[in-house]
């Protein structure tokens, strides 16, 4: 797997380094500001982007501009957004697009490194890695026509299916059966008007539609 790192927080992109490196990844760039990630992106097109929000020069939105900025012209690259606050407005534009190999997780709730990169690998390889904080905040934006139809089991399978859980892992995550949720994915694709199609990944629009405001 082939990383950029943009941290403007010298002690912690350093770290990053080290224990991506220790596990076989190859760190091809390390970087401290927004405009220093979209030339790396562009130049060495990694896998993914590992990105802090508050980065110079004001320290309030631009590695999310930035990351906004590299999908867009580099949509092939995913972008795990690393960061202690939930910036709503960006973070939904960064899913406006697709959900596919985007992640956003938040500093002080990652448990432990083996779920930190096992995040990252997910979006490297097209996945989806959403914080449930996250999914929480973005959600209170949310209001298309559909969701308020969803019983709160339903809710709670779809939260999971935000967070990137394949059906097993959700039935293991909420303690009941695979078939179950099952069900419940297809109630959900019913009650949000997702019908099933050989273009659209029925899957990541149930998400979007749960995102976005």
């Amino acid at each position: 797997m082939r990383v950029v790192i943009a941290e403007d927080n010298a002690i912690l992109r350093d770290g990053l380094v080290g224990l991506l490196t220790d596990r076989g990844h190859e760190v091809v760039a390390a970087v401290s500001d927004g405009d220093a990630l979209r030339s790396a992106a562009s130049a060495l097109h990694p896998d993914v982007c590992v990105v802090d929000i508050r980065m110079p020069p004001s320290f309030t939105d631009e590695g999310l501009r930035a990351a906004i900025a590299m999908r867009r012209a580099q949509p092939e690259v995913g972008v795990l957004v690393f960061s202690q606050y939930v910036e709503t407005r960006y973070a939904s534009e960064l899913l406006a697009d697709s959900a596919r190999g985007v992640g956003y997780l938040l500093k002080d709730r990652v448990a432990d490194v083996r779920e930190f990169v096992d995040a990252l690998t997910r979006v490297a390889a097209g996945g989806t890695a959403l914080d449930p904080e996250v999914v929480a905040q973005l959600l209170g934006r949310s209001r298309r026509d559909g969701l308020a139809e969803l019983t709160p089991r339903e809710r709670e399978v779809l939260e999971r299916m935000a967070e990137g859980l394949s059906n097993s892992g959700i039935a293991a995550a909420l303690v009941v059966s695979e078939r179950a949720v099952e069900k419940h994915v297809a109630n959900i694709f019913l009650k949000l008007d997702l019908p099933p199609s050989e273009t659209d990944n029925r899957r990541v629009l149930a998400v979007l539609r749960y995102l976005q405001g």
